[in-house]
């Protein structure tokens, strides 16, 4: 039996000035037989703060850029088995915007160093063009319209199926 924590959580669509999405690509360090795959910075949400509170301190310490917060766009409820915990998360999802940032981690928690593999940035039709596995797991559905500036109000549910 795994301890669940369960939590709300806060992640980021960071998108640069050329309308790229920034992913990092990611390992369970508990599990290797997971193939990696690639997902928005967030994490979970401290006591009393604030989702875009959040989003702009998960920025900085899993990307090191600087980003303008917006909107909530997205909330998801998730389910998932990461560095031998089970999770139990309720998520908000902003959109963010900045002119471009290298990545360079500024806190990473022990389980996010020891996951985390690097991160780039993406073109919409590059993400969309490839089958690697992404969280959201349902990203390539809704970020066509976040990219095209058409943000929904209020957030929309993509928690999966």
């Amino acid at each position: 039996m795994s301890f669940t924590l369960r939590r709300p959580a806060a992640r980021v669509v960071l998108l640069d000035a050329r309308n790229r999405i920034f992913l990092m690509q990611a390992i369970d360090p508990a599990d290797r037989s997971k193939p990696p795959w690639w997902e928005i910075p967030g994490g979970g949400i401290d006591p009393g703060e604030d989702s875009a509170v959040a989003c702009r301190r998960e920025l900085i310490e899993e990307t090191g850029i600087h980003a303008e917060v917006g909107p909530c766009i997205w909330v998801q409820h998730v389910e998932f088995d990461f560095g031998g915990y089970h999770f139990d998360s309720d998520e908000r999802i902003h959109v963010a915007y900045c002119e471009t940032g290298e990545y360079n981690p500024r806190g990473l928690e022990f389980l996010e160093a020891m996951a985390f593999q690097g991160a780039r940035w993406w073109t919409l039709d590059e993400l969309l063009d490839s089958d690697v596995p992404t969280l959201p797991v349902n990203l390539r559905e809704h970020l066509p319209r976040v990219v095209a500036g058409d943000l929904p109000d209020p957030p929309v549910d993509i928690s999966p199926g």
